[in-house]
């Protein structure tokens, strides 16, 4: 069996405004088998051991070094950056702004 890994840094959670612990790369395995719902509790169970394990790491060299070192095929997302609109207060009563 040969795993598979996700290596991406993972983007800032959308019910709070920090943004701690954004600076860190994860790897996450993929599921190497489907799901199956247990018949008698309709649980979702899984036989896949590795999907469920997450692996954080400083830089994503540190992520791919890993995953050359244990034989783990991988794919790395790279992060949208972040685009800031910076505005003043004041540019709302500026005489240069179109009044609609």
């Amino acid at each position: 069996m040969s795993l598979k890994a996700k290596i991406y840094r993972p983007a800032k959670n959308a019910m709070q405004s920090g943004r701690g612990g954004l600076k860190k790369w994860r790897l996450d395995y993929t599921p190497s088998e489907a799901r199956f719902a247990d018949p008698l509790m309709g649980w979702t169970g899984s036989n896949d051991m590795a999907s469920q394990v997450t692996l954080s790491f400083d830089d994503k060299e540190s992520a791919i070094a890993y995953c050359d070192a244990n034989g783990i095929d991988y794919r790395v997302s790279d992060p949208k950056e972040r685009k800031l609109n910076l505005k003043a207060y004041s540019d709302n009563f500026s005489y240069s702004r179109v009044r609609g």
